[in-house]
């Protein structure tokens, strides 16, 4: 053969025999053999001497390596298993043989064989074929049977904690619904466990399953025995559907024991884990209900639950649910609505309480939609924050004051624009940019501008919001706190800060009455104004409905007012008449 060489007969034999013993010892395992040991080594020895024999007869002629795949198959030896084993020894023979074939020799040889054993083995099923398909026929219906209930259940359920999956519940839910009957209710409880996510990252995912499987059982027992449904229609979430309930509080006391059942400590790992859940209810009339409505209404409401601090219940309520689909519509129709046109600013005055003269104005932002009307900043703000649409609207009010308080300014008396900045802003970098450009633009001094945030936020700023507006504050700009009163407030704490002003809360303005009042809230306002001057700032009074009221808080010595009282929002050309 061409390029090749060959071995003494004496070296060859031990060789093939060898390779014998290394093939037995491949595809004995695959299959139940009657022979003995020693009857199978010569057998194997005889095969393995023809596949030699067919690679160094020349000419090449492969017919014999079918025969030898063949004969595997008569040996009992049929299974892909074999096959698969007997190719990768007989690919040795070359090596082995020092022999060296080229490959299209080579390939001939292990195709022949593969042939011939898949011949063979065709062969042997046609000739098993009628006992196979008496003994399939006996086990057709019952294994039929069998299978389809399995692929049922898989198709149902949830393979982790065998609990109805979202299709059966689904299906349960619309046929609770089409058969009800009269004045029939039905309740649903959607449960998510709380901070699920931190088992995973910390323990591993298998042990989130196995903690998911243990709060399964859990919910199992609670549910059940009430004749309740229970599913897992997600990761760590579980719909819970009552039939027949005689009322929202059915719904409450069943999430009740589900929350104190899912509270209770479990042993995983090692660890003691702590879980708690939020659930939201509906419960209603079943007649006519729909059932995508229904689950729907229950997960909305379990943020709302996750919303007002999570490890409890909320149950649904209408008004709400309406605010939030609303608020969830309004992410789309915010995005165009700076460039179309829709937002525009109006002006609240400020007041001086000692002198009752203008001293500027609070810029108040609003949305004119086109099919909404207008669009409450309660409702549209949280939105713009959640996208981070606030940053280009915030930009944009900033710059839109300036330049309406640069018109206002009279040789006299400097008014003073005052514009709320959001809780985002503050994080934002590019402000201090934001500031100058504006001021720079409008031609405003910058002593004109005045920004207003949260105390919550300014209390837990800390880094590079602080630095920002300590340098905003440095340009002369003013920086006041709004709704001073209602979260935790700090005066020590606040004279570190860049701070120049308070607004008091609104909620203060229902104890100020008049001059002869003696109402707590007047000893508070007027213990924060006696503080805050001396800290040389100075305070703004908002929500003032009454000359009563704008008179006691001037007594007091609160320095501006803003509220109905002196004027409602306007335009921005409006301002400089509105003081009274």
């Amino acid at each position: 053969m061409a390029g090749g060489g060959s071995r003494d007969g004496d070296v060859i034999e031990p060789v093939l025999s060898d390779l014998a013993r290394q093939w037995v010892a491949a595809v004995r395992q695959t299959a139940y053999l009657d022979l003995g040991a020693d009857a199978l080594q010569r057998r194997f020895t005889e095969l393995t001497g023809r596949l030699a024999g067919a690679l160094r007869r020349e000419p090449f002629d492969p017919s014999d390596a079918a025969g030898v795949g063949a004969a595997l198959v008569g040996l009992g030896l049929s299974s892909p298993e074999t096959l698969q084993r007997s190719i990768a020894i007989v690919a040795r023979l070359p090596a082995l043989l020092d022999v060296k074939p080229d490959e299209d020799r080579t390939g001939a040889l292990l195709g022949a064989f593969a042939a011939g054993f898949a011949r063979a083995g065709r062969q042997r099923v046609l000739d098993d074929q009628e006992r196979i398909r008496r003994a399939w026929s006996r086990a057709l219906a019952d294994a039929e049977h069998t299978l389809q209930r399995e692929l049922h259940h898989q198709a149902h359920h949830d393979p982790l904690t065998g609990l109805p999956n979202r299709v059966l519940l689904y299906r349960h839910l619309s046929e609770t619904v089409r058969d009800a009957h009269g004045d029939a209710r039905i309740g649903v409880c959607f449960l998510d466990l709380d901070e699920f996510k931190t088992v995973n990252d910390t323990l591993g995912h298998g042990s989130g399953d196995r903690l998911l499987v243990a709060l399964a059982d859990r919910l199992r027992v609670c549910v059940t025995g009430a004749g309740h449904f229970v599913a897992r229609v997600g990761g760590d979430e579980f719909v819970v559907v009552a039939a027949d309930t005689a009322g929202p509080e059915d719904m409450t006391g069943l999430a009740e024991a589900m929350l104190a059942e899912l509270s209770k400590p479990v042993r995983l790992d090692g660890h003691e884990l702590a879980v708690s859940a939020s659930i939201g209810i509906v419960e209603q009339p079943a007649r006519g209900a729909d059932p995508e409505e229904l689950l729907r209404s229950a997960d909305a409401t379990l943020y709302l639950a996750k919303a007002d601090g999570r490890a409890r219940y909320a149950v649904f309520d209408a008004t709400r649910n309406a605010e939030q689909r609303l608020q969830y519509g309004l992410t789309g129709r915010l995005a165009g609505a700076l460039e179309r046109g829709e937002f525009e600013l109006v002006y609240q005055p400020l007041v001086s309480l000692v002198d009752n003269r203008l001293r500027g104005a609070e810029a108040l932002l609003r949305w004119r939609h086109p099919d909404l009307g207008t669009v409450s900043p309660n409702t549209f703000i949280p939105v713009a924050e959640q996208s981070g649409m606030i940053h280009a609207l915030g930009r944009w009010v900033l710059r839109e004051s300036c330049r309406a308080a640069a018109a206002w300014q009279r040789p006299d008396t400097p008014l003073v624009v005052s514009v709320n900045v959001s809780p985002r802003q503050c994080t934002d970098p590019r402000l201090l940019d934001d500031v100058e450009h504006a001021l720079a633009d409008s031609g405003l001094a910058p002593h004109q501008l005045q920004l207003e945030l949260t105390e919550t936020v300014l209390m837990q700023s800390t880094g590079r919001p602080v630095q920002t507006l300590s340098k905003i504050a440095d340009l002369g700009v003013r920086i006041v706190i709004d709704d001073f009163g209602i979260g935790y407030s700090n005066l020590a704490y606040l004279r570190h800060l860049p701070v120049h002003g308070l607004k008091l809360a609104g909620a203060f303005m229902a104890g100020i009455r008049s001059l002869a009042s003696d109402h707590v809230d007047e000893q508070i306002v007027e213990t924060v104004i006696r503080l805050a001057h001396t800290l040389q700032m100075t305070v703004t009074a908002e929500g003032i409905e009454t000359a009563d009221q704008a008179a006691r808080l001037a007594t007091l010595g609160c320095d501006l007012g803003q509220g109905w009282h002196f004027g409602r929002p306007v335009a921005p050309a409006e301002i400089p008449g509105t003081a009274r």
